[in-house]
């Protein structure tokens, strides 16, 4: 499943000769296991009241949240738009925009502003489920954020906000891969983000980012938090790719033909491009529609709330 997001985004930056293939294939067993187990969300009804917001801070690996939707059945994010990724006029913009992409839940441009967004995010439900009581308002904010995210100066003020009004709904992935677009991250930055975050009043950890037992136990134990929390997720960017993962090679350009041919070698993924093995399709679609029927019991609920209510 994870690799199906990484082939997609590989082959959607190789078709636009321009993009970020770094983020989506490094975080790609990060995003399937919270898209798979964790996040409750409907492709059939984007716009869902009570639905998981899942915030991409980290907005230049947009291919993740794209091959997502796709791969989840969100009806209007087809493989067409996908192979029309960048293009003018598509949905698949190089960042999300969240008027133009359903699934999209804010614009994230400029690193830090998905973060603080999704501190908003998460008080306007703490107020709204004290105005109209758990029933009716009980949704989580997750968020994948990067080291670009958690350098910026807004992202210190959000998340001082969310440790103090302890909003303990909030769960911040950190897509910890070491590698800012100049190079290692120790370039620019030495900052110990456990740490960090743990000074914030966050509960805190760190995990193998491709490990999906460790990424579960952490979203699990995080659900059940009284704090915000952060998972600081060890990853390798453009994992897969022979010999540009790791590097920042993979961080803001095509993989190149012959680079992408390694890494289907490498990943045991032999479809052509944009290409998507039908169990797979299945595993993706079935993951999709598991909160159909959670989504149609709150409805229940809301119309046999009082009308005043």
């Amino acid at each position: 499943m994870a690799n199906a997001i990484r082939a997609l985004a590989m082959d959607a930056v190789e078709q636009a000769k321009s993009g970020h293939p770094g983020l989506p294939m490094g975080a790609a067993d990060i995003a399937t296991i919270l898209f798979s187990r964790f996040l409750k969300f409907d492709p059939a009804d984007p716009a869902w009241p009570d639905r998981d917001r899942f915030v991409l801070s980290a907005g230049h690996g947009s291919m993740l949240l794209y091959a997502l939707l796709h791969l989840l059945g969100y009806e209007k994010v087809t493989i067409e738009e996908i192979k029309r990724f960048r293009q003018l006029g598509s949905i698949t913009p190089g960042h999300p925009e969240n008027f133009l992409t359903p699934g999209a839940e804010t614009t994230t441009g400029p690193l830090g502003q998905g973060l603080a967004n999704a501190v908003g995010m998460a008080i306007a439900e703490r107020h709204l489920a004290a105005v109209f009581g758990p029933d009716l308002v009980d949704h989580r904010t997750y968020v994948l954020a990067s080291d670009g995210d958690l350098m910026e100066g807004m992202s210190q003020e959000a998340i001082a906000l969310a440790g103090h009004l302890k909003l303990n709904k909030l769960i911040v992935l950190f897509d910890d891969n070491g590698i800012s677009i100049d190079g290692p991250l120790s370039l620019a930055d030495s900052v110990d983000q456990v740490k960090r975050f743990e000074a914030a009043r966050w509960a805190a950890t760190r995990v193998d980012g491709h490990d999906p037992a460790a990424i579960a136990k952490a979203i699990a134990a995080a659900q059940g938090s009284e704090r915000p929390s952060l998972i600081a997720c060890r990853t390798v960017i453009g994992f897969g790719a022979p010999a540009k993962a790791g590097t920042e090679k993979c961080h803001g350009s095509p993989l190149g033909a012959e680079e992408i041919k390694g890494a289907r070698a490498k990943l045991g993924w032999s479809e052509p491009a944009f290409a998507i093995p039908a169990d797979v399709r299945v595993l993706w679609r079935n993951a999709g529609s598991a909160g159909t029927a959670t989504r149609q019991t709150w409805n229940d609920r809301l119309i046999a709330a009082h009308a005043a209510r």
